[in-house]
């Protein structure tokens, strides 16, 4: 066995794996059919073409039998990673229970409970005066809703967003998008949307960088909701990121973050902090906008939540519930399964004190990346937090330039050469050039050690190749 395994079996993993795979068709035919049969919209097959038949934990099986160290982990949904013991008895449970599995909005006990624990993960000053609001089960509807009670509240209709943002793909969401492709579609998006700079240090939009960067960009936005000549109508909302995402793992500094908040209560905007994917323990805390010291108006939360089964919410502050009966619905935000996988997660990623775990995974994870910087040239910047990190992937500087270019192309060539190693990542950020690891927050320090040996061969790899088409 490889030295994977033995690692992973000393934790508890790779031993949940049935040692003979089933026969199973081949990955080759498999994907052949579905590239015959799904959408040419399908996304992920293309740059991870695998079939899996099997997970536990950090680990994913293939139908040819290969083991691959999972660090996309269903885009952060899965934070205990594959069929966890505790998520898995949880649905058990309730399917034993008789308990009805579909209930709209009426309340069950599963729901009730599902509840108290996920107030419980909240600061408590908030906890105290929100009210929660159950969504389709997905993040994009969540931010749909999260808009709605904005224009209702304030009774304006503007938004302002940031570049860099992913919000979702439906209609609102993508309008919030700073990705152009998925914008660049026939007929119009949502009205009245406003793209602000994001504090990308290292490639500060101001050109400037550091704090004269973040004092840059909250003196634009502070100008744009004072000045009466700005041109631009007092947003119901500001929507942002803690740290983005799909936008390259970039995260906002504190300072600018307070400042955000100082500004949208002065102004009266609702501060909608998305945290779909930085939500509960994978920043190091339960939730990033704490390492601010700040709490938004509205909390937009998904992916975790679920307990790796599709479920969103909002919650928000109770004075801005001034929306009526039926003014956001949808028919699936009653699933029970999902609310009981959710309870019995949250509840783990409190009593096992993950977040901690996953801040000092993060920190070994990334002092040995940063040592991987001093040796590759084509390493720009390691950034992140907790167990959320990027490696922005860069060419040879140009003379002149106060940050080299992105370098998709060998960013992709590393992802696939991740892959013949047995990982898996996902890349993000402008031109795709930032390599993502989204690994469960459970992973150990030795599974981390080894996930950064297979980057480096990868890594490695990747840079002859190019080096020898040069």
């Amino acid at each position: 066995m490889d030295k994977i395994e033995s690692i992973a079996e000393a934790t508890f993993t790779l031993e949940h794996f049935r040692r003979q795979p089933p026969r199973v068709l081949d990955s080759n035919a498999w994907l052949e059919r579905q590239s015959q049969r799904e959408s040419s919209a399908r996304s992920y097959p293309r740059r991870i073409p695998l079939a899996l038949v099997e997970a536990h934990g950090l680990y994913v099986r293939d139908s040819q039998g290969q083991f691959f160290m999972d660090c996309l982990g269903g885009a952060g949904t899965l934070a205990l990673g594959h069929n966890h013991s505790v998520a898995v008895a949880a649905m058990r449970q309730t399917l034993d229970s008789g308990l009805p599995l579909h209930t709209l909005d009426l309340t069950t006990p599963v729901k009730e409970a599902f509840v108290d624990e996920l107030f419980d993960c909240l600061p408590p000053a908030f906890a105290s005066q929100a009210r929660v609001q159950f969504c389709g089960p997905t993040g994009a509807d969540a931010i749909e809703a999260a808009l709605k009670l904005a224009k209702i509240a304030t009774g304006r209709k503007g938004v302002f967003t940031f570049s860099g943002g992913y919000h979702g793909m439906t209609h609102g969401a993508l309008s919030l998008m700073g990705n152009l492709g998925p914008k660049n579609l026939p007929g119009s998006l949502m009205a009245d949307v406003q793209v602000l700079p994001y504090p990308y240090d290292y490639r500060c939009p101001f050109g400037l960088g550091g704090e004269a960067g973040i004092d840059a960009g909250l003196s634009h936005i502070e100008q744009l909701l004072s000045d009466p000549e700005s041109g631009v109508l007092p947003p119901a909302a500001l929507v942002v990121e803690v740290i983005q995402g799909e936008g390259g793992v970039i995260p906002a500094p504190a300072r600018w973050l307070q400042g955000l908040r100082r500004l949208t209560r002065e102004h009266g905007v609702v501060l909608v902090i998305d945290e779909v994917q930085t939500g509960f323990a994978r920043t190091g805390d339960l939730f990033a906008f704490e390492h601010a010291g700040i709490e938004p108006d509205v909390l937009v939360l998904s992916k975790a939540l679920g307990g790796g089964l599709p479920l969103s919410v909002i919650v928000y502050r109770e004075a801005l519930d001034q929306w009526k009966p039926g003014a956001h619905a949808g028919t699936f935000r009653g699933n029970q399964m999902a609310m009981a996988a959710g309870t019995a997660t949250l509840r783990y990623l409190r009593q096992e004190g993950l977040a901690a775990h996953a801040r000092a995974m993060g920190q070994r994870l990334m002092a040995h990346l940063s040592e991987l910087q001093g040796q590759y040239r084509c390493i720009g910047q390691v950034r992140g937090r907790g167990l959320m990190v990027g490696v922005e992937i860069v060419a040879p500087p140009t003379l002149g330039k106060k940050a080299p270019a992105a370098d998709g192309a060998l960013a992709k060539a590393i992802q696939q050469q991740c892959l013949r190693e047995g990982v898996i990542l996902e890349l993000g950020g402008r031109h795709g050039a930032v390599v993502r690891f989204l690994p469960p927050l459970i992973i150990q320090p030795a599974e981390i050690d080894v996930l950064v040996e297979k980057f480096q061969r990868a890594l490695s790899s990747a840079v002859q190749v190019e080096s020898r088409s040069a």
